[in-house]
């Protein structure tokens, strides 16, 4: 259970902090939420307490997880050239949906594999900037960096 004041990860969306846990009357029921910012946006998000493990609300990763990360990035992956620009995006945007670091650094991987091949369409260059950040705030959380320095890691796994 998650508590005020905890860092949690929101798949898709990122790192936030659970500003408060409140009860509020819908259609006659009481239901209690965690009221989540996002840290990126300063959204508020409201989440139902009993939904909270099918949104797939969870801690942020610990610092022994960020070395599996990279190791994902520096991995081949598997082929992805057949597949279609609308494909991959149907399946990329499911593993962000799930949204644990390693799906996340999948997607990574593979659009940055593309991108340095025959690059990206619009809405995959678009994706390759949101899973770039949403790994850049966890990890820098979990290994108390900046996140300008995460990024620029992360970037660099690709440098040739």
């Amino acid at each position: 259970m998650f508590n005020t004041g905890d860092i949690a990860v929101y798949p898709a969306h990122g790192v936030g902090v659970i500003e408060s846990v409140e009860t509020k009357n819908i259609s006659g029921k009481d239901q209690s939420f965690l009221m989540m910012r996002i840290l990126d946006n300063d959204m508020t998000i409201m989440i139902p307490i009993n939904n909270i493990e099918k949104v797939g609300l969870r801690e942020i990763i610990d610092a022994k997880k960020v070395d599996e990360v990279f190791e994902v990035l520096q991995n081949e992956g598997e082929q992805i050239d057949g597949k279609t620009w609308n494909k991959r995006f149907r399946e990329y945007s499911e593993k962000i949906k799930v949204g644990t670091p390693i799906d996340i650094a999948e997607v990574m991987r593979d659009l940055m594999k593309l991108k340095n091949g025959k690059g990206l369409s619009f809405g995959e260059r678009k994706m390759l900037d949101n899973v770039k950040n949403l790994l850049s705030q966890e990890i820098a959380l979990a290994t108390n960096d900046q996140i300008d320095s995460v990024e620029k890691k992360l970037t660099q796994v690709f440098d040739n």
